[in-house]
């Protein structure tokens, strides 16, 4: 989330900076932005004219009733009430206002920093370092898929039966490997680097989800769930207007057809006044809040709920900062996806993670996205996994981000390199979504320091099965075994070799 007030000391500064992304014309976007802030402050301005007017006439009321005018005393009682109607309109109009600019606002993609290259897509992107060399192998490289399809240990087809595309079952000595990989990444991040095991819900409310910035921008990419019953109960399917038709409208076929049919600009349904509309946009509310409290998101990345940790709070100075990992399952629709990846398990909609979070200081969080771009690298580095560090550029970052950098593993099989982790400083660009802040202790030169938005770091350390991906390709043998990396033999029981 912006802040408003940068915008309006700045604009041409912040539109500058917001033009860096190639998506976004700053300019116009600034001008929107202050266009719909004019709107609030127009009616901010005609309430507090209101609320002035009104206090200054009721003052007056007394004196002119003391002073026996009651002639006066009516009209000034007149004008009170009209502007206690200008107040709740004005009021209304603001609530109106305020929810489109931030909205507005909400949509909006964070600024990087000045160091983040500028590019289109991936093209932009700058190599930091490379890390291995990829093994020259004395036969043809199978992909994963195939070598664990030949093992007997990774079926599609029964993931398919059951669940559809893009999920995968493993068996064996491979769901063994998973488990191991998910142990080994938590014992380094929490054993060596200081990240405190976390365990958190996998199903979210939408406020999480805004935090983060997945919503409202995102939406289509996001799995949700509601019990079955409310789902069918849900007003979108009809079901609730149609109720409301024909419970209270039977005796009015043009009403009742209208309502069934949607059509709120009808002259008839119109002709019904306020009362009998509101009566029916207020069951219709009642009935969409009850289904929304019932109605969960499945989180895409444990970001959302180890973030979302310090929502709404003030955390003391000395507290910072505050380092969390969590392993979990992640969820994700793959809505822009469609033919990428199709084969295997590079892009699944179910998934293991082992997310890193971290929270801090304004003047720490460059350093710690170092520290925790490091944190990820040192999982491939114990693998023995060919890895190189890209710093991703202006288009190709992700929304909530000022600052990117991608790991991307040796896939033998595609001769290239795929990611495996994103870190990310999002700056404070959560924490003014989230509103989560911290303050410094009192000192003689500050006795009352005022809160101030912590920033938020993440990254993952790393992707459990796409971790499994490379072990699998780098470490097969030419018979379709796979030998175990050195550093998950203790975690696979002493196996050494699987298949």
């Amino acid at each position: 989330m912006h802040d408003i007030r940068a915008i309006r000391d700045n604009p041409d500064a912040y539109a500058a900076a917001l033009s860096r992304r190639p998506t976004v014309d700053g300019k116009s976007v600034v001008a929107e932005i202050l266009a719909l802030d004019g709107e609030v402050r127009k009616h901010i301005l005609a309430k507090e004219a209101a609320e002035a007017s009104r206090n200054a006439k009721s003052k007056e009321i007394g004196k002119a009733k003391a002073a026996k005018d009651e002639a006066l005393a009516a009209r000034l009682m007149a004008d009170v009430a009209a502007a206690k109607t200008t107040i709740e309109e004005a009021g209304k109009l603001e609530a109106d206002a305020v929810a489109k600019r931030d909205d507005a606002l909400a949509r909006l993609p964070n600024v990087p920093f000045e160091d983040v290259p500028l590019g289109e897509d991936e093209h932009g992107n700058k190599v930091v370092r490379t890390v291995g060399t990829p093994r020259q192998f004395n036969f043809a490289p199978k992909d994963h898929a195939d070598l664990g399809e030949a093992l007997r240990m990774m079926d599609f087809e029964a993931a398919a039966r059951m669940s559809g595309a893009r999920f995968v079952v493993l068996k064996g000595q491979l769901a063994r490997l998973e488990r191991a990989l998910t142990q080994f990444m938590l014992d380094v991040q929490t054993g060596e680097n200081e990240y405190s095991e976390t365990s958190v819900p996998l199903l979210v409310k939408e406020q999480a989800m805004f935090g983060t910035g997945q919503l409202p921008k995102f939406a289509e990419d996001l799995f949700q769930t509601v019990p079955l019953e409310a789902w069918r109960r849900d007003v979108n399917d009809g079901a609730l207007f149609d109720q409301i038709a024909d419970e209270h409208f039977s005796s009015h076929p043009e009403i009742q057809a209208a309502m069934k049919a949607r059509d709120f600009d009808n002259a008839a349904l119109q002709g019904l006044g306020g009362l009998a509309i509101n009566h029916v946009w207020k069951q219709a509310i009642r009935k969409t809040e009850e289904l929304a409290s019932q109605r969960y998101l499945l989180i895409p990345t444990a970001e959302v709920s180890l973030t979302n940790l310090v929502r709404e709070q003030i955390v003391e100075a000395g507290a910072l900062p505050i380092r969390m990992t969590a392993a979990t399952p992640c969820f994700r629709s793959e809505a822009g996806s469609a033919g990428r990846d199709t084969k295997g398990m590079i892009r699944q909609h179910q998934f293991i993670k082992v997310e890193l979070v971290s929270i801090t200081k304004p003047q720490d969080s460059e350093a710690e996205h170092e520290r925790m771009t490091r944190c990820a690298e040192g999982i491939l580095e114990r693998l023995e996994l060919p890895y190189r560090t890209v710093m991703l550029c202006t288009g190709d970052m992700g929304f909530g981000a000022k600052k990117t950098y991608d790991l991307e593993v040796w896939l033998p099989s595609q001769n290239t390199y795929r990611e495996i982790s994103s870190c990310s400083n999002c700056g404070d660009f959560q924490a003014r979504r989230m509103d989560a802040r911290y303050r410094e202790a009192p000192s003689g030169d500050n006795p009352k320091p005022k809160p101030e938005f912590v920033h938020t770091l993440n990254g993952s350390g790393l992707a459990v099965g796409r971790t499994l991906v490379a072990v699998l390709e780098n470490y097969q043998e030419a018979d379709g075994r796979i030998r175990v990396p050195t550093a998950l033999v203790p975690y696979m029981g002493g196996l050494e070799v699987i298949g």
